[in-house]
């Protein structure tokens, strides 16, 4: 049984009711390489507290992009309010690190379900476990194709603490199928099932963890050039109404 709670997100006066597809970007630097591809677009300016947040306008075409929101409790900060606004369809445009030897620094990942140790999802429950919009996965994959980007598509591990993910658990959750690792998918994917409305997820893996050192990819040209292409594909079927 759902417990009233003392505070509800809402929209405030003044603020716009949004409709189009959102892009949620909780790093910083997806939001960038976003920011740098609306120069040649009608932008709007709206406020949600400490990230940026813009509606994107081409003839009929309008969708929005939020972040940074680093962190579960962040980004569903940003959701909700995003939500409240009106949004019905969220893509998260991310990073994560490879716990599977089948991932390697640059390939895409698109998670479907997740293990969460973060400590925001708790306070949403659901009946059964969330997963992202087959549908909207699905949109999200042929978008990436069309520009001849492969992904694989999986189970994530989302964790608070990226100092803490410690050798037995990474081992413990490679060997159970978990591929990938990153700080805020399960957060997002279960306040999206509680609040109903339809939420997918493209990442890049920009690090391995599952080797005796951590492999950093952050600064590797193919990591960059592959985030830009993502970042590329995603905008343009949005631009396209396709997403």
């Amino acid at each position: 049984m759902e417990r009233e709670c003392l505070l509800s997100p809402g929209r405030g006066k003044g603020e716009p009711e949004i409709s189009g597809i959102t892009i949620l970007c909780p790093n910083p630097a997806e939001l960038q390489r976003l920011e740098r591809l609306t120069k040649k677009h009608t932008v709007k300016q709206l406020f949600m507290y400490n990230a940026k947040f813009w509606q994107v306008r081409v003839g009929d075409v309008e969708f929005y992009v939020c972040g940074p929101a680093v962190g579960a409790p962040m980004a569903v900060l940003a959701l909700e309010k995003l939500i409240a606004l009106g949004a019905k369809r969220i893509i998260v445009l991310g990073t994560c690190g490879a716990l599977s030897e089948s991932l390697a620094i640059g390939d895409v990942f698109l998670p479907e379900t997740g293990v969460s140790e973060e400590g925001t999802s708790a306070h949403y429950p659901l009946n059964g476990e969330p997963s992202v919009s087959t549908g909207l996965q699905s949109q999200l994959r042929e978008a990436l194709e069309c520009k001849n980007i492969l992904s694989t598509s999986g189970k994530i591990w989302t964790i608070d603490a990226p100092y803490r993910e410690t050798r037995e658990k990474i081992s413990e959750y490679a060997a159970a199928g978990i591929q990938a690792v990153d700080m805020e998918f399960t957060a997002l994917i279960t306040v999206a099932g509680f609040r109903k409305v339809e939420l997918a997820a493209v990442m890049v893996v920009s690090d391995v963890v599952n080797g005796d050192q951590w492999l950093s990819g952050f600064s590797s040209k193919m990591f960059k050039q592959k985030c830009k292409a993502v970042c590329e594909a995603v905008f343009e079927q949005c631009l396209c109404g396709e997403l």
